[in-house]
């Protein structure tokens, strides 16, 4: 069954035990940033840097409170930037991590793009860059996996307050759903990821309307594939058929020029 992780935002502290876990795990190095980033403005994601914390200040009950929204990939049910790559260097795999084949990117940058949420990045500093992103630490025979030796990812490991839990997708859908049941008057009725964009492997609940932090709650409940699947599955008939038509045509005025050349010699040898 495939993996997930259910993000409670509402016992999240913005500690960022996640963002240091994800930069040790995977050997990230640090950003040069022209700004030092400050406890209220903290990095964005780049291509050193896989998740982020971003913190909100809202609204609850009259006063004003922080929240703090980790960021990364959402490793999608059907993501975008698989669809988009031609080359295939994105894959959805069964265990639910979406995966990135550097050697087979050609840097197109299509799936950037694509990708609603904004997350895949660019190495512009290299001189043979790669897009990166987390990869849930799924790294098939290779020294960065955790995951497919039954291991949580390492910001799941870290984080100190159990906002983050790691399981199979439909398990941890069942306890948000119990979670918000349980305390309705804490949570916002709404689970971030069921179906937005088709639904993501990584799922948010909230205490405070998602709207105010950061969340587009304008998300559509079908996938980034299906609707341009009903666009490009019209591109090969629309081919197929203009050149049927350009050829009806070539055709055609060749017909005319060799009736207008057989009639001008007929004409000249009747002189």
């Amino acid at each position: 069954m495939a993996k997930g992780v259910l993000v409670d935002v509402s016992k999240c502290i913005g500690c960022r035990s996640c963002f240091a876990a994800c930069k040790q795990w995977n050997q990230l190095p640090p950003d040069e940033e022209k700004t030092k980033p400050t406890w209220d403005r903290p990095p964005d994601m780049t291509g050193n840097t896989w998740t982020a914390v971003k913190p909100f200040i809202t609204e609850r009950d009259g006063q004003v409170q922080w929240r703090f929204v980790k960021e990364q990939c959402r490793h999608c049910l059907e993501p975008a930037c698989e669809s988009v790559c031609f080359v295939h260097a994105f894959v959805k795999t069964e265990q639910g991590p979406v995966i990135y084949y550097g050697y087979r990117c050609v840097g197109c940058r299509y799936c950037m793009l694509a990708c609603p949420f904004a997350v895949p990045k660019y190495e512009w500093e290299r001189i043979f860059p790669e897009v990166k992103k987390c990869r849930f630490c799924f790294d098939p025979d290779g020294s960065f996996d955790r995951l497919g030796k039954g291991e949580e990812p390492a910001c799941v490991s870290a984080c100190p307050t159990g906002a983050l839990k790691f399981g199979e997708r439909e398990e941890l859908l069942a306890e948000a759903r119990n979670r918000i049941a349980g305390s309705p008057g804490r949570y916002v009725d709404r689970i971030y990821g069921e179906r937005e964009y088709g639904g993501t492997s990584w799922l948010y609940i909230s205490d405070v309307p998602f709207e105010q932090i950061g969340f587009r709650t304008d998300a559509s409940e079908k996938s980034i594939p299906h609707w341009t699947g009903r666009i490009t599955r019209w591109t090969l008939p629309i081919g197929v058929g203009w050149a049927a038509a350009l050829t009806a045509l070539y055709l055609y005025s060749r017909s005319r020029q060799t009736q207008e050349s057989e009639e001008q010699e007929e004409a000249w040898g009747g002189e």
